[in-house]
């Protein structure tokens, strides 16, 4: 069956989504210790979220890039994920859903959240034919994610490490078997009928 180009893949509960972030140790040991990001977290400067385990993957190096060696498996509430798509602007012009440019510029400079569509990624973090969503938070959307929404924060970078050693070792079976489940994401067309360019 073919895969649709943009639609949003996530591991989910009933009432959460996981994403993921990839930080330095000083602040995601401390977030997966705690469950809440720590007060260096800062709430002014906007944080991208992937619902993709290996888009953070090749986003990170499989933690090994500075300043990304802490991979985080942030759970959110599905309210709050829902909020951020309604809320959100392309980040980036698209003709065929911007009337004009002026008036995507003004959606976007008043919208709390971006979304931008990435080639999904395979074992080996090469691309696939259709796109992973990321979710950038600004402003209230970036305070709400990490005061409000965030329900539970784990620290995946032995997984991470544990799945990149048997690419390494070409086990790809075992790797697949190891990676989170992502499933399509109900009442996404819904959420992202301005979204898709």
């Amino acid at each position: 069956m073919q895969q649709p180009q943009h639609e949003i893949r996530a591991s989910r509960t009933e009432s959460t989504v996981t994403v993921y972030q990839a930080y330095r140790p000083q602040i995601g040991g401390p977030a997966a210790r705690t469950g809440r990001f720590p007060a260096a977290w800062k709430r002014d400067r906007m944080t991208w979220i992937k619902p993709s385990f290996l888009w953070m993957m090749y986003r990170c190096g499989w933690a090994t890039k500075e300043g990304q060696e802490t991979v985080l498996a942030v759970e959110i509430s599905r309210e709050g994920f829902e909020w951020a798509l309604r809320n959100a602007c392309l980040s980036s012009y698209k003709p065929g859903v911007h009337p004009d440019r002026a008036t995507w510029q003004r959606e976007l400079k008043g919208s709390p959240t971006r979304v931008q569509w990435d080639p999904e990624r395979d074992l080996h973090l090469r691309p696939l034919p259709y796109r992973s969503l990321q979710l950038g938070l600004s402003g209230e959307a970036a305070r709400r994610y990490a005061d409000e929404w965030t329900v539970a924060i784990r620290d995946v970078t032995p997984l991470a490490h544990e799945i990149h050693a048997l690419v390494r070792d070409d086990d790809l079976d075992s790797a697949r078997g190891l990676l989170p489940r992502e499933e399509p994401y109900p009442a996404a067309d819904e959420l992202l009928s301005a979204l898709r360019p």
